[in-house]
């Protein structure tokens, strides 16, 4: 194999080697260049020396201090040109301990050509959980002196394995240690793209750190920890203690800590579907409002009333009692009449107030009309609310204070309630209460009554759940309800609440136009939003219908 990405790397009184890893990047020790705000760091290619000295800066630099304990002594460096050289090429995690002899390309003193060599690797844990210890194969060989600090750790076939991280000083003895690829990953998790892992394919892995790069390049807002949970499994290893700071860390622990290969390509999945996300547009919504209540005359007997919200003032449009059966359609027969009483250029928002057991209604599956089969919640941003939370005044208090919060943050919290939780309602309660902006159910209100009627009173601005689907408690088999809050926590994340009835109506539309409708995860999202400044008119009944 071409070795021509050995490089000879000076700054300052201090000499080490590095070597290539793209067109333009080189590793090596921190140490090497630790006078590189006072003196010019040069490259230097012993097997192309007519590509001469080039400059180079420090692109990232793995947090090793001088009189540290020596972790994080690892540097990139960006050359000030590309150079027509193909890069190193890495091993496997693990290959050093297992090979015979490791070969080292360094530039000890009075060898500014380089000199070369032969190691090996003890086989055993890690000192400190960072290096690998090396030790000569001869007593008569090259001695790891200065010069050897950021040389590649090289296998008979030329890949890489690791990187010389510290050196004995002295010539008589032969020991050093060496930071191994996945320790190297650790302090810049880009170098995750070039090294093979078990189980990951190339392109898998260089696809994943191509969409961490753009995700950082748009300044996507995203948080790593959710997105890890919801590319993994209760099986995988949970997130480290503290969590990730950043995608990168959340990349680079998939690729390397959780054994499921699939972890990548869903993990991938999910932040592709981030950065394809349109914008949220800002909205100021203009409600529609189908307010239904038991109007007292019989069990099947409820008023239904359609009004619409303009310039902050609600207008009636119709008011009826009617047989449960009947509701459907009369409320596709007003809904026109509403459109005609909002403003030309408002955003409609779509509410239907139900009393609390018509939560799990399928309102957003309501066709639009006779002739037209588009359901509601495709058609529209459509949400339901609790009829009693949308008329109690200390719940109303309650909201706008939570709202007038939610309006300057740029996303919010999806607070998980599980399938089979064990959690008691008592402390649901107080978790929600503390901070909760959005909660989540894996199961429909029936199934989780307790649980939900928590989320409702305590109140949380938002509510979602699956209309059907998980039936909540134990059960065998997959738990389509775990499935809808992954697939949900990635989609709110960095969605401002007060535009999650838009986002809520394309997830619709985007379940609705598969090829397997039925079995999409977001077919029967149900969305409780309920902000009081929206309707700034105390709710009341418009008029007391008659039959």
């Amino acid at each position: 194999m071409n070795g021509a990405w050995h490089a000879r790397i000076e700054c300052g009184n201090e000499v080490g080697a590095g070597f290539l890893v793209s067109a333009r990047r080189l590793l090596t020790c921190a140490h090497v260049v630790r006078w590189c705000d006072s003196a010019t760091i040069t490259a230097s290619f012993p097997g192309r020396r007519d590509l001469g000295e080039l400059r180079a800066t420090v692109a990232v630099h793995g947090g090793w201090r001088a009189g540290s304990d020596d972790r994080g002594d690892l540097a990139v460096l960006e050359l000030e040109c590309e150079v027509p050289l193909a890069p190193a090429v890495f091993a496997p995690p693990g290959a050093a301990q297992s090979a015979p002899e490791l070969v080292i390309y360094g530039f000890p003193k009075k060898y500014d050509e380089g000199t070369l060599a032969s190691y090996r690797a003890l086989p055993g844990p890690l000192i400190a959980d960072e290096w690998a210890q090396l030790e000569a194969l001869t007593a008569h060989g090259q001695p790891l002196a200065a010069g050897f600090s950021g040389a590649a750790v090289t296998l008979a076939d030329g890949t890489v394995a690791g990187m010389v991280s510290s050196v004995a000083g002295a010539r008589d003895v032969r020991v050093g240690r060496m930071l191994p690829v996945e320790v190297m990953a650790r302090y810049w998790p880009e170098l995750g793209a070039l090294v093979p892992t078990q189980g990951h394919r190339a392109d898998a892995r260089r696809r994943l750190y191509a969409l961490v790069r753009r995700a950082e390049e748009s300044g996507l807002t995203c948080d790593p920890n959710r997105l890890y949970v919801s590319a993994t499994d209760a099986f995988d290893p949970p997130p480290p203690e503290g969590g990730f700071t950043s995608l990168w860390e959340a990349a680079a622990y998939v690729q390397w800590e959780v054994p499921d290969p699939g972890a990548v390509a869903r993990f991938a999945d999910r932040l592709e579907r981030l950065l394809h996300a349109p914008p949220p547009r800002p909205a100021t919504w203009s409600p529609i409002v189908v307010e239904i209540e038991h109007s007292g005359a019989g069990a099947d007997q409820v008023t239904v009333e359609v009004s619409a919200y303009r310039d902050g003032q609600r207008r009636p449009v119709a008011a009826r009692r009617l047989a449960r059966g009947a509701v459907r359609s009369f409320v596709q027969e007003r809904l026109d009449e509403a459109f005609t009483q909002l403003d030309p250029g408002a955003d409609e928002l779509l509410t239907f107030v139900l009393p609390r057991e018509w939560l799990n209604e399928p309102v957003a599956h309501w066709e639009c009309g006779e002739d037209d089969p588009t359901p509601l919640g495709c058609a529209y941003p459509l949400v339901v609310t609790d009829r009693y939370r949308h008329r109690s005044g200390r719940l109303r208090h309650q909201l706008r204070k939570k709202w007038r919060k939610l309006g300057v943050s740029p996303g919010a919290t999806l607070h998980r309630v599980d399938c089979g939780t064990r959690e008691r309602p008592a402390g649901l309660r107080k978790r929600l209460r503390d901070d909760a902006e959005l909660a989540g159910y894996a199961a429909p209100p029936a199934a989780v009554e307790e649980y939900f009627e928590v989320g409702l009173n305590v109140p949380v601005p938002v509510l979602l759940w699956p209309r059907r689907g998980c039936p909540g408690g134990e059960h065998d088999g997959p738990c389509s309800g775990t499935a809808f809050l992954d697939e949900l926590a990635v989609s709110v994340a960095g969605v401002p609440p007060s535009e999650l009835p838009r986002l809520v109506m394309e997830l619709r539309e985007t379940a609705d136009a598969d090829d397997d409708p039925e079995e999409h995860w977001a077919r029967d999202v149900q969305l409780l939003w309920d902000d009081p400044h929206c309707f700034a008119e105390p709710a009341a009944c418009l008029q007391s219908p008659v039959g």
